[in-house]
């Protein structure tokens, strides 16, 4: 431990990456052709820039940009004149200097991209360092550094992402080669499928950045629905899965895996009455799921800042490309002591920009109402449900009329970007899964 602190204070003497030529190359690349501009601020701000007179001439680039004014030597020195800026950047003989250090003009995304190298290594030095601070601050929760961290790694990730812009000549041509591409597959779909296929037709499968909300009453089969899907994705699809149970084990939820896997009873499986027929199928069934790229995270009373870390943790290093999260009501918020409403709306919106932030679907289920006993549930059935309606792209609904029976209807409740319907399931209760049911409408 000590050889990592005296190794952080000897980091501190050393000099921030920088490139200083880098940096004179793009402001003598402008100087000597205004059309670099556009060309720059695709990839740096005046923030890029280490030398802080570096930093002021290129703001003053930026302001005379955006007000349509010609930029040149002569307008620039002006410009920083009028601000009082001038003497401090070295003069007009100075910016007049750096045209001469531009090997050619041709380069200059090049040399823009050098300073945001540099730039980013910067940011991830101060990131680290206030990563540091907060490790020795005990009145920060490890729980908020880690958050934190991540959410700025993921930041800096961003940011090495330049901006771009198309015209239709640009993108018509991928976008017939898309469109044919759909038309040969067409039992494909632009998003994550479900594996019932009027659903998928219904939503083109589980799009990235949605938040996806599935709710029903107590022992309908949330968790039933929720794993039929997530193996389906998982096993057949060889997609990666993370799977947040806040109410079940790790050990509950691997046996019902193994009875929907095996079609062999639960009930068997947990009293141990099988049969050697049921032993084989049991075999089978983990000869597929051995390998299947499904994440389960079991912890109960997870809190939302937990949940998000795992999260990024699990899309950066297994590349999950969809999330389940078993069930909302029992994420645990950073102040529980807030009003249930509040709670319900700050974790139904840390969930939307989760699904925002890593690109990928998140769906949540949710407890509704006792009031919907008996009857198919609506939106505003949702407990809480101002907050998870607006925050959610699609909500769908589980009904049965009668417990007992298998016909169930998955309501199509709400969808940002598609119609409503009802999916009519099968509920093979030996085995808790779902099947579709031959008829839909």
């Amino acid at each position: 431990m000590s050889d990592m602190i005296k190794q952080m204070s000897s980091l501190k003497d050393k000099i921030p990456p920088n490139n200083t030529e880098a940096e004179q190359a793009v402001l003598g690349a402008i100087l000597l052709d205004s059309d670099a501009i556009g060309t720059v601020l695709q990839y740096i701000r005046a923030e890029s820039f280490y030398t802080i007179a570096h930093q002021k001439i290129f703001q003053a680039v930026v302001d005379l940009y955006n007000g349509g004014h010609r930029v040149d030597l002569l307008v620039i020195s002006e410009h920083l004149r009028q601000e009082g800026l001038l003497d401090s950047v070295g003069g007009t003989a100075y910016i007049a200097s750096l045209t001469d250090t531009v090997p050619s003009t041709a380069n200059v995304a090049y040399y823009a991209k050098i300073v945001l190298d540099a730039a980013i290594r910067r940011s991830l030095l101060k990131v680290s360092h206030q990563i540091y601070a907060d490790v020795f601050d005990q009145t920060v929760a490890y729980s908020s550094v880690l958050e934190q961290a991540q959410k700025n790694i993921f930041d800096l990730t961003d940011a090495g992402q330049s901006a771009t812009f198309h015209t239709p000549k640009d993108l018509i041509l991928e976008a017939i080669e898309i469109i044919e591409a759909r038309a040969k597959h067409r039992d494909e779909f632009s998003g994550i499928p479900s594996g019932f296929e009027f659903l998928d037709s219904l939503t083109s499968g589980f799009q990235n950045s949605e938040l996806i909300i599935i709710g029903a009453r107590p022992s309908i089969g949330k968790t039933a629905l929720a794993l039929t899907i997530a193996d389906y994705i998982s096993v057949t699809k060889k997609i990666p899965v993370a799977f947040f149970s806040l109410e079940m084990s790790n050990m509950q939820l691997i046996h019902r895996l193994f009875s929907l896997e095996s079609r062999v009873s639960s009930s068997k499986i947990r009293s141990g009455n099988l049969q050697t027929a049921d032993f084989q199928k049991l075999q089978d069934a983990a000869g597929r799921l051995y390998d299947a790229p499904l994440y389960i995270v079991d912890m109960p009373n997870m809190k939302l800042l937990d949940l998000r870390a795992m999260a990024r943790q699990l899309c950066l290093q297994e590349g999950v490309k969809i999330i389940f999260i078993d069930y909302l009501g029992l994420i645990s918020s950073e102040n529980n002591a807030i009003p249930r409403h509040e709670r319900f709306a700050e974790i139904s919106q840390s969930l939307k920009s989760l699904a925002r932030e890593l690109n990928i679907p998140v769906i949540a289920l949710s407890q509704v109402g006792r009031d919907a006993e008996g009857t198919a549930p609506t939106l505003a059935n949702l407990r809480e449900s101002g907050a998870i309606e607006q925050d959610a792209d699609v909500v769908m609904f589980l009904h049965r009329e009668k417990r007992e029976s298998p016909d169930t209807e998955l309501i199509v409740a709400k969808q940002r970007n598609g119609p409503v319907a009802t999916v009519n399931l099968e509920f093979i209760s030996e085995c808790t899964r779902f099947v579709s049911k031959t008829r839909n409408e």
